[in-house]
């Protein structure tokens, strides 16, 4: 005969999760430096540096993938930031920013 399976009782965890801490911040500006050149798979993102203007990190320069129309100049609003993307690997980038 199959056990009879007792149901499990869910715990709430009392520490914070890493992505909880991260995204409760207040959004800090920052404006584009340079334009690297686009990414993804249809080249619908472009890959930018960025000087951040405020929060722990001010005056720090990182690279950031942008959705959308970004020039040099613009200023972003950033939720995060202490993580950077990835640099373009491949030497052929769509788009006129090769």
């Amino acid at each position: 005969m199959a056990k009879q399976q007792k149901p499990q009782q869910q715990q709430k965890q009392t520490g914070t999760k890493r992505s909880d801490r991260i995204l409760t911040t207040e959004a800090v500006t920052a404006t584009v430096n340079e334009i690297i050149g686009r990414t993804g798979f249809r080249g619908e993102i472009t890959q930018v540096k960025c000087t951040v203007h405020e929060g722990r990190n001010q005056g720090r320069v990182m690279r950031r993938n942008v959705r959308g129309p970004v020039r040099i100049g613009d200023t972003l609003m950033l939720r995060e930031t202490e993580i950077e993307a990835r640099r373009i690997k491949s030497s052929v980038t769509k788009g006129s920013y090769a």
